[in-house]
């Protein structure tokens, strides 16, 4: 079963109930507060040993700090600030206990950087080290940003440079600039709260340019045309940035009213394209049908 097949039948599987404002399909899901005030985001994000990190590469520490942030990365999506995370944690054959109290005090930096309060998770042991991330956020009622606002006309956007993060995994902790960028995760969260009231759809470039972009076109029922420039990490490619996932920028639109600058706190703020009618969640690169590469979660590996 294929990613989008899965998250098909979770939703035949899920009932809404009181307080739920969206369930399954967005970067959080988004929870009414019991009596009333800013709407609660809530999502998960696991971090496994060879998947999201490799223990001859990251330092335990830069590993805590790794899977925090990025999992804040949802909350930035949906324009929230960040409150409350837990972290569970099964310790694998190479995490010791030194290992273990570093990575908990990248986790405590992250938590630090970005404002958000530990307050629970649980312990275990498998084969290989496998942590789960739960975020907690809040949005002013109504506000949040959802991936299914888009309409055709709307400008496309993404903040930053492409391609970057998976650039520094493939030269590794010898080239600075390009590791940092892949260790250390930075999630757009003060990005995503300007944003709110401005853009129609959003959503966090985690597998990848094309795949992303699919997602957001599926979830608001359009397509998208993008044109063949898009705004390079150095030494990456076309190719690359369109396909290569984890730089955690933000990807949205915006209706042609609104006015979006080519940067915002000096973080590039780029059009790529704009939202069109046409086949639903098809993407057009320079008018032909593009094809859609990126990181699928449940695809087999070699």
């Amino acid at each position: 079963m294929d990613e989008r097949a899965w998250v098909a039948a979770l939703r035949n599987m899920t009932r809404g109930g009181p307080g739920v404002i969206q369930g399954i399909g967005d970067d959080c899901a988004i929870l009414a507060s019991p009596g009333g005030g800013p709407d609660l985001l809530v999502s998960t994000d696991m971090f496994i040993e060879g998947v999201h990190f490799d223990f001859g590469k990251f330092t335990a520490r830069q590993a805590g700090y790794r899977a925090v942030a990025r999992a804040l990365s949802d909350i930035a999506a949906m324009g929230g600030e960040p409150r409350w995370h837990l972290i569970s944690t099964a310790w694998g054959v190479e995490t010791q206990e030194r290992w273990a109290l570093e990575f908990m005090r990248g986790a405590a930096e992250a938590a630090d950087e970005f404002q958000s309060a530990l307050v629970g998770g649980d312990t275990s042991r498998t084969n290989l080290f496998t942590c789960d991330v739960t975020v907690i956020g809040t949005v002013p009622h109504g506000e949040a940003l959802p991936r299914s606002g888009a309409k055709p006309g709307d400008g496309i956007y993404v903040s930053g440079l492409l391609g970057g993060s998976e650039y520094g995994r493939r030269k590794g902790p010898d080239f600075p600039a390009g590791w940092t960028r892949h260790a250390r995760p930075q999630p757009r969260l003060a990005l995503g709260q300007w944003l709110r009231g401005k853009a129609s759809a959003c959503m966090d470039l985690s597998d990848g340019l094309s795949l992303d972009l699919h997602r957001l076109c599926l979830a608001s029922g359009v397509a998208a045309e993008i044109g063949s420039k898009l705004p390079l990490w150095p030494g990456v490619t076309h190719a690359e940035a369109w396909r290569d996932g984890e730089d955690y920028e933000l990807l949205f639109t915006a209706p042609a009213a609104v006015e979006i600058p080519p940067s915002w706190e000096g973080l590039a703020l780029t059009r790529i394209g704009e939202i069109a009618t046409g086949p639903v969640s098809e993407v057009y690169l320079d008018g032909k049908p593009a094809r859609i590469a990126g990181y699928d979660h449940l695809a087999d590996r070699p």
